[in-house]
């Protein structure tokens, strides 16, 4: 019980920062550019209550951590926006959508540089807030990541409908009501299908893996850690 107490001690706090300055970043971002929908809604905030959802940043988190499941997922609630209000509308898009990403690279980099302060914490603290740290760079490098996958309504799928010729942004775009199924059909139903068969079939979750270790490799070697 303990064990599990602290497990959940050192991943909700920066899950949920992750998460809450991610959404708040594209309301921030939105509003700067014209759009203020999220800006009245009261989204545009640091209060992790305007943007937790119950199932999808608590519960569903802890319940593939507790599991030991391989791999950790959650969202929050989506900021609305409003792309037709923007000053110009698909490229402004482009970068309402960068915000997110770029808020948690950022994150992970004052985490990363965080280490260094360690030696002030307390001794019988000093491995609580490591481990909070070290999830935090984890986190937010993976929020970051997995969001700039090219699949709408990612935010990465976003970007790239913004930056796409319309013959390819255009049917790109019309993916967005499929866009969950589809990351459920590649990051879970295609490698549960593969161990079937005995194929590797988890390829977005391997290439997940792989550019994930490259920017954490990165962002220590930037603060000195690496």
């Amino acid at each position: 019980m303990n064990s599990t107490i602290y497990a959940v001690s050192v991943w909700v706090l920066p899950l949920v920062i992750a998460i809450t300055f991610h959404e708040a970043a594209h309301g921030f971002v939105a509003h700067r550019l014209g759009d203020n929908t999220a800006w009245q809604l009261g989204r545009v905030s640091f209060n992790p209550l305007k943007h937790i959802d119950p199932f999808g940043t608590l519960l569903l988190p802890a319940i593939l951590l507790l599991s030991h499941s391989p791999f950790l997922f959650g969202y929050a609630k989506p900021v609305p926006v409003n792309f037709r209000a923007l000053r110009h509308p698909r490229l402004d898009m482009v970068w309402v959508a960068l915000a997110g990403p770029a808020t948690n690279i950022a994150l992970a980099l004052v985490a990363a540089a965080a280490f260094h302060l360690l030696g002030l914490a307390p001794a019988n603290t000093a491995q609580w807030f490591a481990d909070n740290l070290k999830n935090a760079l984890v986190i937010n490098v993976v929020l970051a990541v997995f969001n700039m996958l090219p699949i709408p309504p990612l935010d990465g799928g976003r970007v790239a409908v913004g930056l796409l010729p319309n013959a390819l942004a255009v049917p790109l775009s019309r993916l967005e009501p499929y866009g969950m199924l589809i990351l459920i059909g590649f990051l879970i139903l295609l490698p549960m299908v593969g161990t079937q068969l005995g194929l590797n079939l988890d390829v977005i979750s391997t290439i997940l893996r792989t550019v994930t270790g490259y920017v954490i490799w990165l962002l220590l070697l930037v603060t000195g850690n690496a």
